[in-house]
Parts: C-alpha cells; structure tokens; sequence
C-alpha cells in the first residue's frame, strides 16, 4: 500500500459516520483513507429500533457490517489501526500511530472517533447491555420503556435530566444515586420532585439481573426494574482535534460549523464527536454533509488521479 503521496482524505473512526464518509467520497471519486480502530460506539448496542430503513431493528454489529460492506465496494484504503497524533503542515496533514506503517499525509481530515461512554459499576454489565436491561440512551430506546418501572444510575445532575426525559414514557421512574459522595442541589431534587419521581433515600448496594429486568436493592428494599438507565455522562475523543487547537464546547464535543468543519482549516468532525444529538441519524446526515464540503473544497482533480 503506498501512503506516502497525499490522500484526499482521511477518515478517522469507522462507525456510522466514518463508513458514511468514505462511501460518499469514494464516490465523489476522491481518494480516500480510513483508519479504523474497531472501537465504535455503534457496535454495542443490541437493538436499534429507531434507524430508518429496519422495521424490525437492527444490531449496531449488524449496521456497521453492512455499511463498511457497502463503503468497501468502493476504492478505499482502509487500515485496521489507531491514530496517535495529528499534525498540520501548510497544506496538510500527518497521521501517525504505532500500528500505522508509516506517516500518513492528507489533504483534509474528517473525525468520526465518537464518544466513550462512562460504565456503571455493575456485575454482568455487558450481558445487561446485550439483553437490553442496561441503557444509555433514553432517545433511542425510551419507547421501550413505556408504562414500565424504569431506574437512573447517577451521580450528577446529568442524571436529573435524563430522569425526567424518561417520564414522558413512564410514570414509574426511580432515581439512585450511586454512592455517599454524589450529592443533588435542593432546586433539581425539586424538579424531580416535581416531575413525580421518586428520588431512593437509600444508595443501591447491589445489582442483578433478573428475568425481564434488574434487581436492586438499597437498604432493606429490594426492587425490580424493566431497564436501569447509567446517566454517567461520556469522555468525547476529541484529543486529536484539540491538540491541534479545535474549539470544543462546554462538555467537550467539537464545534462544528454548517459544514461539519471544526475551527482548524480542513479538519472536520461528524457523530458523537461532534456537538449535537448523539443519533446514528444525525451522524450519517453529518457526515454526508462534511463529504460534500471536503469534495467541494479539494477542487478538481489532476488528470487521470484518481480512482
């Protein structure tokens, strides 16, 4: 594989908006490089019902299959690798990382590293994930939820809002705290209060899976819920942007503009990365936005090349 002469762009990240942004470049007849660490957020989830297209839903494993399927009947390179560091020269930039081959030079970058979410500290938890009993996102799957008994884990007011996210969809919605440490000012337990949810008196002290829920017990109760909601919050991958000086807004996902470019001159950003709703919607959408701005942007190509 040859790496050295300047690729039209390259695609860090292979979930839903990196596989996107490679197709539609791929297409626009660029040349186009996609590291992939195999890290994507997508792959975890065990069921998504409200991507359009699959009546009956479909496993992000599934999704991100048939997307790189599709992405790779397209002239791309795509490397099974991390990026390390991102540098910017006059007119490019170097990717390097200990599993790459060598120094990658492109003339734009798109970033689709997504977020990492924060884990309860729960037994089993990838098997409640799996089984759709631990959840992390009340806008994907909330409908599931409807007229059930439904818990949120937190230990900030991150949590609070989700709580009261989940009572459009149930009436029965328990907030816990996780530890001693984790304290809620008056005016959110107010709200909470407000909004008819029960704010536990009592930290859990145990989990278990049970069947069609979770078990927790805190004090002497013991209860069952359809699903336990973490409301940790997440860690954005932004490190490679903001080492370069990209502006991130106050919970640390990258400012982007109508064209998905962050505040670096030919770095741009799409998915979770990037600020706005976390949806695997929203990041297609994103990244064919970028693809088309990165396409416009290169100009016109030299004769005879590219693919």
């Amino acid at each position: 594989m040859n790496l050295f002469p300047a690729w039209d762009a390259a695609v860090i990240g292979g979930g839903p908006a990196g596989l996107t942004t490679a197709t539609y470049l791929a297409r626009f007849r660029r040349r186009v490089l996609l590291v992939d660490s195999g890290s994507s957020r997508a792959a975890t989830i065990p069921l998504s019902r409200n991507y359009p297209g699959f009546p009956g839903g479909i496993s992000g494993a599934q999704l991100l299959g048939a997307m790189r399927e599709q992405a790779e009947r397209y002239p791309i390179q795509t490397l099974d690798a991390r990026v390390d560091t991102l540098e910017r020269t006059d007119d490019s930039f170097i990717l390097q990382g200990e599993a790459l081959p060598a120094p990658i030079h492109a003339r734009r970058v798109i970033l689709a590293t997504g977020v990492n979410d924060v884990w309860p500290d729960l037994p089993e938890a990838v098997t409640a994930l799996r089984e759709g009993v631990l959840r992390f996102c009340p806008v994907c799957d909330g409908f599931e939820a409807a007229g059930r008994p439904v818990a949120v884990l937190t230990r900030s007011v991150a949590g609070v809002r989700e709580a009261i996210y989940l009572r459009h969809f149930s009436d029965d919605v328990t907030l816990f705290l996780s530890d001693r440490e984790a304290v809620l000012p008056a005016s959110e337990l107010r709200q909470l209060r407000q909004a008819g949810i029960t704010v536990a008196e009592a930290h859990p002290q145990a989990f278990a899976l049970c069947e069609g829920g979770v078990q927790v017990r805190f004090g002497d109760g013991l209860r069952e819920y359809a699903a336990l909601y973490s409301a940790f919050g997440v860690q954005v991958r932004s490190r490679l942007a903001t080492g370069l000086g990209a502006a991130c807004d106050a919970l640390g996902y990258l400012v982007v503009d109508d064209h998905q470019q962050t505040s670096v001159p030919g770095l741009y950003a799409a998915g979770d990365v990037a600020s706005g709703l976390n949806q695997i919607s929203v990041a297609v959408g994103g990244a064919a936005i970028a693809s088309s701005a990165i396409h416009l942007s290169l100009g016109l190509p030299a004769s005879g090349g590219n693919p």
